[in-house]
């Protein structure tokens, strides 16, 4: 009977690499930064496009939002706790969750101009389900087509730092796995 080689119970270094990538990115929420001015939807994206599995395409990006949001919390405590119990907290989820899928139309087909309208498409999925959710979930707005067109207007000054977010961290891990695959062959095939 031989030992199991060590290296054949662990996942193989490229999925481990995303996940990385993903986490670090995420975990930069902890530094200051503008308002949603945020990896969300970039991190979304590009599991979509790199992990083969879907279910970790999937889960990684949310999994690695939720501890940044626990790690939030406990720095900020008090709003930002009352954040999970509110409608936001799961649409912003569902957001991620739809990016990804978004995401998946990039697998084997990266290229600069085609993340950059697929980032742009995500922020704009990110603003419009969003906005909307504050609307409909809150007293801030009257229920009707006028608070919900105001609700719209006051997220535009929001709309331009998801944007810049969005390609910010796009170009960096799309741009900084597409180095490292270059370097590593065995990076070049999907991932995980």
């Amino acid at each position: 009977m031989t030992a199991m080689n060590r290296s054949d119970s662990l996942l193989p270094a490229g999925p481990l690499l995303l996940v990385a990538l993903i986490f670090a990115a995420v975990l930069t929420r902890l530094i200051p930064h503008p308002p949603n001015f945020s990896p969300i939807e970039a991190v979304a994206l590009f599991g979509g496009a790199y992990f083969a599995k879907r279910s970790w395409a999937l889960i990684v990006p949310l999994v690695a939002m939720f501890a940044s949001d626990l790690l939030l919390g406990l720095l900020n405590g008090g709003i930002y706790w009352s954040y999970f119990a509110s409608a936001g907290y799961l649409l912003v989820y569902a957001c991620i969750a739809l990016s990804t899928v978004l995401g998946f139309g990039l697998r084997g087909k990266v290229s600069a101009g085609r993340v950059l309208g697929y980032g742009l498409a995500g922020s704009l999925l990110f603003f419009l389900v969003t906005n909307f959710g504050t609307w409909l979930g809150s007293s801030m707005y009257p229920q009707n087509g006028a608070g919900l067109i105001a609700a719209y207007v006051a997220g535009i000054p929001f709309f331009q730092w998801t944007v810049a977010s969005t390609l910010f961290y796009s170009a960096l891990l799309f741009g900084g796995f597409e180095l490292l695959r270059r370097g590593n062959p065995a990076l070049r095939a999907q991932t995980a």
